[in-house]
């Protein structure tokens, strides 16, 4: 069964790192209301929800995609490429602990699983403000054991890789090309997003249907012109926040889990 490990809206979210997108206010009670509309539209898929509580004195913690990647074989916990946002890990990690052995990226390697695309048994690594080359090398050192094969590639203009390409399936590949080198990435079909929606390349593909936020519908034209199912979801507060929708779930098979309850500690 696919499982998703999420984490509630910090309330010090309205102070939240910002790299590529203004400032503009949050209201913490959409924000909290879009996030468990994310959850909700999981669970229609399937999906077992691990929610986490909420982490007040960290800013960006509802973000559980960047402190750590999950594989088949193992989790990889990172040292993300923001200081003040370190802190997250630990309790990312010990959840992950019950469902995979941990390895983790040692300073001054940094990495964040945003910047990470896996497709079947290659990752190709974003190289951004967030992750660097000793990162990649420890990744690729670490997973390498496992059969898997890492690329690097070249990440400008957006926060993270996958802010700027996400896999949908069937070999094709959601992307705004202006923002990495899309020459390491080759052998893909691709779908371009809408040059009037430049964050639109981010979407969570689960099954037959591609998620892709409500607010970017020119792109979502050109997906189910390629015959994919589309859901618009409304993250529009959580943007505000430099919010994709990979970011905000840790994705993975599991056949165990840590209760009947959907809330964990």
């Amino acid at each position: 069964m696919l499982t998703a490990i999420t984490r509630g809206v910090s309330p010090a979210i309205v102070n939240c790192e910002l790299t590529f997108v203004a400032r503009a206010p949050i209201d913490l009670a959409k924000a909290a209301e879009q996030h468990r509309a994310y959850e909700q539209a999981l669970e229609k898929f399937g999906v077992k929800v691990i929610s986490l509580p909420a982490e007040p004195a960290l800013a960006d913690s509802m973000f559980v995609e960047d402190p750590a990647i999950v594989l088949d074989e193992l989790a990889l916990i990172f040292p993300l490429g923001t200081e003040s946002r370190r802190a997250e890990a630990a309790s990312l990690a010990k959840v992950l602990s019950q469902f995979r052995k941990l390895k983790s990226v040692c300073l001054p390697g940094t990495a964040e699983g945003g910047d990470i695309l896996c497709v079947g048994r290659h990752l190709f690594a974003g190289l951004s403000k967030r992750t660097n080359e000793e990162g990649i090398r420890q990744l690729q050192s670490i997973v390498g054991e496992y059969g898997y094969t890492v690329t690097a590639v070249p990440v400008s203009g957006c926060l993270h890789l996958k802010s700027a390409v996400t896999f949908l399936g069937r070999n094709t590949l959601l992307a705004n090309r202006k923002w990495f080198d899309a020459s390491r990435m080759p052998g893909f079909e691709w779908i371009d997003v809408a040059p009037e929606e430049p964050h639109a390349a981010n979407a969570l593909a689960l099954g037959d249907t591609v998620i892709l936020p409500a607010s970017f519908p020119l792109t979502r034209a050109r997906i189910e012109a390629r015959g994919f199912k589309v859901l618009p979801l409304d993250i529009s507060e959580l943007q505000k926040a430099e919010s994709g929708l990979t970011c905000s779930s840790l994705l993975f098979d599991s056949k165990t889990f840590l209760g009947e309850k959907e809330t964990a500690s």
